[in-house]
């Protein structure tokens, strides 16, 4: 597979109680990153890492895949029939993403690598 998944997004209402949810269920180590109410499991490689969040609006799974152009892989998404609803932007000192639907509105994220 030539772009790989390289991380996956849990995302609810309460960021701490997901984490010590996640966290008991799967007996992963868990770092909180309580500036942006995120969390993350840091995997070894080849497995994907994995952030826990809140945030507003609906809880859900996505997962993010690794491209070497974002703009250029959501051209291809929105001729595709998807529509971008993250632009490119950069997470400083962590990540430049970027967030597209696809035709039935599932929400895939890509990253910058």
């Amino acid at each position: 597979m030539a772009n790989l998944v390289s991380h996956v997004e849990i995302n609810g209402k309460d960021a701490d109680a997901l984490r010590e949810f996640y966290g008991q269920v799967f007996d992963w180590n868990i770092q909180a990153m309580p500036e942006m109410s995120y969390n993350m499991v840091n995997a070894e490689p080849p497995s994907p890492t994995v952030g826990i969040g809140a945030g507003p609006g609906n809880s859900y799974v996505t997962f993010y895949v690794t491209v070497p152009d974002l703009q250029a892989t959501l051209d291809t998404a929105e001729r595709l029939g998807g529509k971008t609803v993250i632009p490119p932007t950069e997470v400083p000192g962590y990540v430049t993403m970027a967030m597209f639907a696809d035709p039935e509105g599932h929400f895939i994220g890509i990253i910058k690598g």
